[in-house]
């Protein structure tokens, strides 16, 4: 089901200040209050469906009753942390969303996954659902034009234990996040020609210890240099895409990406198409490869033509602020972008029967060969318990009876399985 009524949405190009900021804040919770008012006039059946499905999910209840019932949520998709080019730490992120009325947030740094635990467990005291995701740097390149490459960054959506085949898509990430050190000093070198050296240990210092040093780390020290005024002024002079001090790094083709994502349980939506230079000829070419979804709301409220393609090509409607944090006003911030209730429902019963497969593989690992590798898989990204797996339980999935049963035939097989790692002790049963 797809919403059509009018959105506003969100976005900003890769590792940039990006074109759109968010109004004021109070601004942006006036036009929601006005929205909602309005809104709450239309409840439909299939907006309570919707609803009490997304809320089912979320929070574990219903929105049948007509006064909770609302045809958008506040699901910030989109967001960065100090664990690849933002400013706060994945706890502060989270404390942040909470701040702003967050319910749901995925934490999406660039080629890191890094960040996720410490935001699910700050999730747990602000009662907010940490989504675990990651930005993936990659590039497209036309069969017939292989010498003209384009930046183009993948999201990707997991369940709650994370991705399955875990060091299939680390392997990759470490890839890229190398070539980041080699692409940074590139950048330097081409700096230091156009007569604006940078010091090396400095720009790693910026990004953070063990952070691969970004564009984003590169123009905060032309910042503190005095060569440039601000951020916005280093992308826009030197650094953008093509730039005089722009250089590669070592990213994986898209396609290959995208097929990545889903081999390791993932949903894969193309981040800021608006940001492509040839946004058609890449979106037939990634739904192809298996692309689920796109960005298409952004802050300033323009869809431009992208929610038609999303139509055209079968694609799920999502966007987020691309927040990063960098303590100031020209930037979406958390929560900006509120999504249509039909939207995220979409999104959820895509996400939530590949993320139910991709536990189900990784519960039976264990059951038939429970050993560290396999069980450390489960706890990535925190605690096992009933909870976790009944998150990605198939329930309100289709086939639902089928789906049930097969379910319940795994949890019997981990009932009597005793966990004893590290002092972590545990009990896996049905409930």
């Amino acid at each position: 089901m797809i919403s059509n009524s009018p959105q506003r949405s969100s976005g900003s190009s890769p590792e940039t200040l990006g074109d759109v900021h968010c109004s004021a804040k109070k601004t942006n919770k006036k036009k929601r209050l006005r929205k909602r008012k309005r809104n709450k006039k239309k409840v439909t059946p299939e907006l309570i469906l919707a609803s009490n499905y997304v809320y089912h999910w979320a929070f574990g209840c219903l929105a049948d009753d007509p006064d909770k019932v609302a045809d958008r949520v506040l699901f910030e998709l989109h967001c960065h942390s100090s664990c690849s080019d933002g400013f706060l730490p994945p706890s502060a992120v989270v404390e942040r969303a909470h701040g702003n009325g967050v319910k749901v947030l995925a934490l999406t740094d660039h080629d890191t996954m890094a960040g996720v635990s410490e935001a699910m467990e700050a999730a747990r005291k602000f009662n907010i659902k940490v989504i675990p995701g990651v930005e993936i740097s990659t590039v497209y390149s036309a069969r017939e034009e292989t010498e003209i490459e384009e930046p183009v960054h993948i999201l990707a959506y997991y369940g709650s234990c994370g991705p399955a085949r875990y060091e299939e898509l680390d392997r990759v990430l470490v890839a890229i996040r190398e070539g980041r050190y080699l692409r940074a000093r590139e950048m330097l070198i081409k700096l230091s020609e156009l007569k604006m050296p940078l010091e090396w240990e400095h720009v790693v210092k910026i990004a953070g210890n063990g952070v691969a040093p970004g564009r984003l780390h590169v123009a905060q020290a032309l910042v503190e240099a005095g060569y440039v005024e601000n951020l916005k002024q280093a992308f826009s002079r030197y650094l953008y895409d093509g730039g005089p001090a722009y250089a590669k790094g070592n990213e994986p083709f898209a396609e290959v990406v995208v097929q990545l994502i889903c081999r390791t349980g993932g949903v894969a939506a193309l981040a800021h198409p608006w940001a492509l230079k040839n946004p058609l000829t890449i979106i037939k070419s990634l739904k192809a490869a298996g692309l689920h979804a796109i960005e298409v709301y952004r802050s300033d409220g323009k869809l431009a033509g992208f929610s038609d393609l999303a139509d055209t090509y079968g694609l799920v409607k999502l966007g987020g602020s691309d927040y990063h944090g960098r303590r100031g006003d020209d930037e979406p911030d958390l929560g900006c972008v509120d999504l249509p209730v039909f939207d995220v429902y979409d999104f959820l019963k895509l996400a939530r029967s590949i993320w139910y497969d991709a536990m189900k593989g990784m519960l039976l690992n264990f059951a038939e060969k429970p050993v560290h590798v396999n069980i450390d898989e489960l706890l990535r990204f925190g605690k096992l318990n009933d909870d976790t797996i009944s998150e990605c339980s198939p329930s309100l999935l289709d086939n639902e009876e089928n789906a049930a049963a097969e379910f319940e035939a795994i949890r019997l097989k981990l009932s009597h399985i005793m966990l004893n790692i590290s002092g972590l002790q545990m009990s896996v049963m049905s409930g």
